[in-house]
């Protein structure tokens, strides 16, 4: 790929937007023709995916650009319904360029499978016999996925934790077996749950315990993806502050996060609006990745962000590290026939390379909003998008929404009535002048 600078791109057409793609990337227009208005989840696929479906919904597949990421651009496909998401990531990543871009990394694809031991008489012996017979195990969840194996991957380590479950005098400590499974560039939700259960009955033989729980853990600490960044005071000047006021206003805005569960829950928000956007569009669960992040958050007994920003010799650091679980094999991906095109887009990277430009990306996102919260706060950065959703709303063509949307902004009233108002009045000064 060449730039993911594009200038103007939000001013095309979808169709002039889909072209200029095509160029950059190098292939034949026809191969992204299934992202215009036609593309969507065929029914029948939706139908395959889920019980009792009745349709599909649809969602806004923008693309973040700017993103400079270990020394290579890359163009970020991202799901959103939210107007401010997209702009705001990628004018983050345009900033971030003028200090060299991102610099991120996950660690390989290592996913815990639990199963859990109830009845067992001595937990600490239990433990003992477990890991003594460590190999036993590992080979016995490994012939269940001997493909997995083959290719470099499969159960390669085995933990015993002794967990206190009950109140007070009540408690009974369970054995709870962690399978270290690599995954590699499937997310393993499915292989791992195999796993435990077929592993169960030795385990039950090896303890004397009764196995209950046998399924994965989407607190995944073993496969973290971390992005940092680092920005010239020069390059974040705006809104009429300076680029040493700004930076010092998104430094407090993180130790404020730091100090108050309250604002840490909003701040790792905004790190998760970028995050899940582009786990949506490449087909990964962003329920999982959002339980294991905010779970991630909480590690160390009170809620904190994912996220910091401080000061350093002249500039802006920033540093995200949380869990991200994703694939780019199996499952959603295959069943939707545009995720492998938006994969495409981003240069085919396998799930490690996927988890670090989404840590990426969340530091963007994060960074976005606070540079906003810490100067003239979100809603004026917000307003220009919403009059455009106002605007489109009235079916406005494109010509007529940008006027329409300054008239909304001026007014400061971002509301549909009063676009239909506005368009109205222009209407009537000029009957002859095209707008729906």
């Amino acid at each position: 790929m060449g730039t993911s600078r594009l200038p103007g791109f939000y001013k095309m057409r979808i169709a002039d937007r889909l072209r200029r793609l095509a160029e950059q990337l190098e292939v034949d227009g026809e191969d992204l023709r299934g992202l215009g208005q036609s593309g969507t989840l065929p029914v029948a696929n939706a139908d395959a995916m889920i019980e009792n479906a009745v349709g599909v919904l649809g969602l806004p597949v923008g693309i973040g650009l700017n993103f400079l990421i270990n020394g290579e651009d890359v163009l970020i496909p991202m799901a959103v319904e939210e107007p401010s998401v997209v702009a705001a990531v990628s004018l983050a990543a345009k900033i971030a360029r003028e200090g060299g871009g991102f610099t991120a990394e996950a660690d390989r694809a290592r996913m815990i499978g639990q199963v859990q031991l109830t009845n067992v008489a001595d937990p600490a012996a239990a433990r003992a016999a477990l890991l003594r017979d460590k190999q036993q195990i590992l080979d016995a969840a490994n012939a269940l996925q001997p493909g997995m194996k083959a290719r470099g991957g499969g159960a390669q380590d085995l933990e015993v934790r002794l967990v206190p479950v009950g109140a007070n005098g009540s408690a009974e400590t369970h054995v709870v077996v962690h399978l270290l499974v690599d995954t590699q560039d499937a997310m393993g939700a499915n292989l791992i749950n195999t796993m435990c259960e077929g592993v169960a009955p030795l385990v039950e033989r090896i303890t004397g315990g009764r196995v209950r729980l046998r399924i994965l853990s989407n607190l995944a600490d073993q496969r973290l993806a971390r992005a940092i960044c680092r920005i010239p005071f020069d390059a974040l000047a705006d809104f009429g502050f300076a680029g040493a006021e700004v930076a010092h206003g998104i430094a407090e805005a993180s130790r404020f996060a730091d100090a108050d569960p309250y604002r840490a829950c909003t701040h790792n928000k905004g790190v998760m609006n970028g995050v899940d956007a582009v786990a949506l569009a490449t087909g990964n669960d962003w329920r999982a990745i959002e339980a294991g992040a905010h779970a991630w958050a909480a590690r160390n007994g009170r809620y904190e962000p994912l996220t910091r920003w401080w000061i350093e010799d002249g500039h802006l650091l920033g540093k995200a590290e949380l869990p991200i679980q994703v694939g780019t094999v199996g499952g959603a991906v295959k069943a939707n026939p545009l995720v492998p095109v938006l994969l495409r887009l981003m240069g085919n990277p396998g799930a490690q390379q996927l988890a670090a430009i989404m840590a990426a990306v969340g530091l963007a996102q994060n960074m976005a909003a606070l540079r906003a919260l810490g100067s003239v706060g979100i809603q004026k950065g917000h307003m220009a998008l919403f009059a455009r959703i106002s605007c489109a709303r009235c079916n406005l063509i494109s010509t007529a929404v940008e006027e329409v949307a300054r008239a909304l902004i001026a007014a400061g009233e971002i509301k549909l009535h009063r676009a239909q108002e506005i368009l109205a009045k222009l209407v009537s000064q000029n009957p002859t002048a095209e707008v729906s």
